[in-house]
């Protein structure tokens, strides 16, 4: 069985982990928008994490980890050296990349990571690509460096004003809109309240505005049906369907309630966990 090295790892913000990982062949054929199913250990449960990133040549992928739970906490300790079970990919279809003419990507938290290989493509197409990230103070708005040298305009919202606008990304959205910003097309990866406040803004100008869906999802390939999501009225399997679909036809709230189904589970798990560590490292008695 084989398992896949781990070449690097850095942490970037609190809580935020980006790992370098050896996959040549996931690295070969990964195109923008997709993602890997990732499985820790034999007893891990198997998630899945945008690929921010590629390189063919290294035969590397680059995967970034926000430690909220038991699985990417425990992913979050994982050092150069260390080793993944499975990385299964790349999966999903990939973001549809042509030339629109100016396209506004907005990335919300984590969202940045799984922006950051469209707004490269995007610009590589011939777009003028222009980016607004959000997070709730400075250091965690992420991979804004990466991110200008990939877009011709780079703008930053934190919610205490810690570091660009102060407010959310939607108001920067709305200044441009307002201001005459010819834009075509409208990106929006990162939290669900981020992407539908996106999307109310862009309904009315009639702007396509694409979201990636990060559903709850077993096994990545269709077969489950965890990852279903409604769009434009039909049922949508967001692992091979998207994770890319049309946002002005998403069902939000049956979405939300649906992400909502495990978090007591998840909860429970992650105490569990976080126990057995302490037991481990001899802070409590065991």
């Amino acid at each position: 069985m084989q398992n896949f090295a781990v070449v690097a790892t850095q942490q970037v913000s609190p809580g935020v982990h980006v790992l370098e990982v050896e996959a040549p062949r996931v690295a070969r054929k990964t195109q923008p928008g997709q993602f890997v199913m990732v499985r820790v250990h034999e007893a891990g449960e198997r998630i899945p994490l945008t690929i921010a990133d590629m390189d063919p040549e290294r035969g590397t992928i680059t995967l970034v980890v926000q430690a909220v739970g038991k699985t990417t906490r425990a992913m979050g300790r994982l050092r150069a050296g260390d080793t993944i079970l499975d990385v299964v990919g790349p999966l999903g279809t990939p973001t549809h990349i042509a030339a629109f003419g100016t396209v506004c990507c907005v990335g919300g938290g984590f969202g940045i990571a799984a922006l950051h290989p469209v707004a490269r493509a995007l610009t590589g197409a011939g777009n003028e690509v222009i980016s607004i990230l959000g997070a709730r103070r400075a250091e965690l708005v992420l991979l804004e460096e990466a991110m200008r040298r990939v877009c011709h305009r780079v703008e930053v919202a934190t919610d205490d004003g810690s570091t660009g606008h102060r407010g959310l990304v939607t108001d920067v959205l709305r200044e441009l809109l307002e201001g005459g910003t010819p834009v075509k097309r409208v990106i929006a990866i990162g939290p669900l309240a981020m992407m539908r406040a996106v999307c109310a803004l862009t309904a009315r100008p009639e702007i396509p505005t694409v979201v990636s869906l990060n559903p709850i999802m077993v096994d990545g390939t269709g077969m489950c049906g965890a990852c279903r999501v409604r769009v434009g009225g039909v049922t949508r399997f967001a692992c091979v369907d998207g994770p890319d679909f049309d946002g002005h036809q998403v069902d939000f709230d049956e979405l939300a309630m649906r992400q909502q189904a495990y978090r007591d589970l998840e909860r429970e798990a992650l105490a569990r966990y976080e126990a057995a560590e302490a037991c481990a490292s001899g802070r409590v008695d065991g």
